[in-house]
């Protein structure tokens, strides 16, 4: 299971720079997309480019350009050709990063290097500088150069002003990881949720770095709680999105946490829960659950007092 093209193109930043990732000399990924770039107008100078890994958020006003994620590494190159084309700017002023994932992480080293504000929760930064021991995947996550790292990160919520425009960012806690992050385009009420908001299939719950079903849960709480009837809301991949689609994903949330969280108490086993079909009637819309739920039981089992469950 890739985490939604999570890892494509790893490593085209660190050529020539081997590593050991899961017991084997390892110099990135060098996979390219097969499908072109899409553009998604979202209002006046900001728009969404698709398919260069993790979905990229785009503002130019006359000040400069910002934006929110970056791409994969091996993908950076045409995501950024793009934006300058679009854009007619040969620079980007800051770079948001939702969360340390390579699949949005992708243009760091190089925008680093040209001197971009790169702005994450602290603990995103945490992140990318250790090895990533993701046992789920059976994977090692090697850490990026100091320059690939964020150089402006906050702990409590805070806005900034770019081309006279008000952008909110706050992190939302232990949802997709523990360094999740919005950011909120008020005047265009356009909502960026990152990998919080999953689009095609169940949500990735990164255990690797403290991502769970009730973090999840919360996050897309908090996110609905920012919209309107109005708000588009870019998911970390997939098409953007109303907030009928938050409300849909609360939805699903809440019915197999409380489903599980019975289970837990009964004993039962991941693989049992799994057998059990917790989240039967989402399937059709979710796709395979599997590693959902597999994922959930760790984040649960660790936190059974949370759940309401006595620990004896």
């Amino acid at each position: 299971m890739n985490r939604r093209r999570f890892v494509v193109g790893a490593g085209s930043a660190l050529a020539g720079a081997s590593v050991v990732c899961s017991g084997a000399l390892w110099a990135g990924d060098s996979a390219r997309s097969a499908e072109p770039l899409t553009v998604t107008e979202l209002g006046e100078r900001l728009f969404v480019v698709s398919g260069g890994g993790g979905n990229v958020t785009v503002f130019h006003p006359d000040e400069g350009v910002l934006l929110v994620d970056g791409g994969s590494m091996a993908l950076s190159p045409e995501v950024l050709g793009l934006v300058r084309k679009r854009t007619g700017k040969p620079g980007i002023h800051t770079l948001f990063n939702t969360h340390w994932h390579w699949d949005q992480t992708g243009s760091n080293l190089e925008l680093g290097k040209s001197g971009t504000r790169i702005i994450s929760h602290e603990n995103t930064r945490l992140w990318l500088g250790v090895t990533v021991n993701s046992k789920w995947e059976n994977r090692k996550y090697p850490p990026l150069p100091v320059k690939a790292r964020p150089n402006q990160t906050f702990y409590t919520p805070g806005n900034l002003t770019f081309g006279g425009a008000r952008i909110d960012y706050a992190l939302m806690p232990e949802a997709h990881t523990d360094g999740d992050i919005f950011v909120h385009f008020r005047a265009a009420n356009v909502l960026i949720g990152g990998d919080v908001v999953s689009v095609g299939s169940y949500p990735i719950l990164d255990t690797a770095s403290n991502g769970w079903i009730t973090g999840n849960l919360n996050g897309v709480t908090t996110l609905k709680g920012l919209c309107n009837d109005g708000t588009r809301v870019v998911p970390g991949t997939g098409a953007v999105q109303a907030v009928a689609h938050l409300e849909a994903q609360r939805a699903m949330l809440t019915t197999v946490r409380q489903r599980m969280a019975r289970m837990l108490a009964q004993g039962m086993s991941a693989q049992e829960m799994i057998d059990a079909h917790p989240s039967k009637e989402f399937d059709a819309a979710w796709g395979d659950p599997e590693l959902f739920i597999r994922n959930a039981f760790i984040g649960i089992s660790l936190r059974p007092q949370t759940m309401g469950i006595s620990v004896v």
